[in-house]
C-alpha cells in the first residue's frame, strides 16, 4: 500500500497571546503593591498603637520593601523577638510579623503605668506579661494587615479581603521556622517613632505566593489557589446607601489609667483619683481607632477637635 499522502490542516493552529501564557506575577509586579500596602498599614498602625503607648499616636513610616531569602531574614531579626506566624485565608499561606524584644518590653512598661522603658539587660525569654502583650499585638495587627490590602494596580480589583489570623509564635525565629530554606520572600518594614527612645521596627515577611494571594492572584504558578476570592464589579462607598445610613457608636477614650488591684479594692465614695487627660484623644468604632482629637469646648459642652484621621 502506498502511503505518501500530503496532509493538510483543516484550520489554522491556535496561537496564544503572551497574556494567556504568562506564569503569574513576579517580584517586579508584586513589590510595588506591597509598598502601597505598607504605606496604608503605616497610617493605620499609628492610631492602633496609640492606646498601648500612653495615648500618644507614634510616627509610623514605611521603609523600602525588598525580596530576600531566609538567611537575610534571619540576619534582620533580633535574637529575641516577638515572632508571630499568621496564616492567610483558607489556603493557610504563611505570613510573619516580627517585633524586637526591646519595643515589646517598652510597651509592657507603658501598660503598667511606666514611662515606656525597657530593662537594661534583656531576658533570654519573654516573661508572662510580655507574652500576654504579644498576644494583644497579634489580635491588633491581623485585622489591620487585612484592611491594608486595598485595590491598587493589577490583581483582582475589588476582591474580598482574606482573613489573616495568628497561628503560633516563638521568641526565636530559628525555632519558629516559618518558611522553607529555599523560599524567596518579600519583606516590608515599618519604622515606629514613639518619642520615648530609639525608633523601632515592625517586620512583615511572606513568600511571594502569599503576597500574590493577598492581592487576589489565583494562578497556581504565582502561588495562588482555587479558593481565591471572586472580584466584584464596584467597591461599596461608605457615604452611600445602604452603608452610609448605618448608625455607629463612637467612643472617645479621654482617660486611660492603670491602678493596682489593691487601690481598686480600697476605693470608697468621696475618694478623688488624680488623672492626666491625654493631649491626643483616640476615637474608636468598636476596636478600630479611626481618628485622634484634642479636647475643647463648644457652647459649654465638652467637644473634640479632630487633629488626625486614619
Amino acid at each position: 500500500m502506498k502511503s505518501d499522502f500530503a496532509f493538510v490542516a483543516e484550520r489554522a493552529l491556535a496561537v496564544h497571546c503572551p497574556e494567556l501564557l504568562r506564569q503569574g506575577p513576579g517580584a517586579a509586579e508584586l513589590l510595588p503593591l506591597l509598598t502601597r500596602m505598607g504605606e496604608r498599614l503605616a497610617r493605620r498602625m499609628a492610631g492602633a498603637l496609640a492606646p498601648l503607648l500612653g495615648g500618644e499616636a507614634p510616627l509610623v513610616s514605611c521603609l523600602a520593601v525588598s525580596e530576600i531569602d531566609r538567611q537575610q531574614l534571619q540576619q534582620s531579626i533580633a535574637k529575641l523577638a516577638a515572632n508571630s506566624l499568621f496564616v492567610v485565608g483558607q489556603s493557610k499561606l504563611p505570613l510573619l510579623v516580627s517585633i524586637g524584644a526591646d519595643p515589646v518590653m517598652r510597651i509592657v512598661d507603658h501598660a503598667f503605668g511606666g514611662k515606656g522603658e525597657a530593662p537594661a539587660s534583656m531576658p533570654d525569654a519573654f516573661p508572662m506579661a510580655a507574652e500576654l502583650m504579644i498576644g494583644r499585638l497579634e489580635t491588633l495587627i491581623g485585622p489591620h494587615l487585612a484592611a491594608a490590602v486595598a485595590v491598587t494596580d493589577g490583581g483582582a480589583k475589588g476582591a474580598v479581603l482574606p482573613t489573616i489570623t495568628p497561628l503560633r509564635r516563638d521568641g526565636s525565629l530559628a525555632q519558629l521556622a516559618p518558611f522553607p530554606d529555599a523560599e524567596r520572600l518579600a519583606m516590608l518594614q515599618l519604622e515606629v517613632n514613639d518619642g520615648a527612645g530609639k525608633p523601632w521596627t515592625i517586620t512583615v515577611a511572606m513568600p511571594m505566593a502569599t503576597l500574590a494571594r493577598l492581592f487576589g492572584y489565583s494562578d497556581s504558578s504565582a502561588g495562588g489557589d482555587a479558593d481565591a476570592p471572586a472580584p466584584r464589579r464596584r467597591n461599596a462607598s461608605a457615604i452611600e446607601a445602604p452603608f452610609g445610613e448605618v448608625p455607629l457608636s463612637v467612643s472617645a477614650i479621654i482617660v486611660d489609667m492603670v491602678l493596682p488591684f489593691s487601690a481598686i479594692a480600697a476605693l470608697a465614695p468621696g475618694q478623688v483619683l488624680p488623672v492626666n487627660v491625654a493631649r491626643s484623644v483616640p476615637l474608636h468604632v468598636g476596636d478600630h481607632c479611626f481618628a485622634n482629637g484634642a479636647i475643647g469646648a463648644i457652647d459649654e459642652r465638652i467637644a473634640i477637635k479632630i487633629t488626625r484621621a486614619f
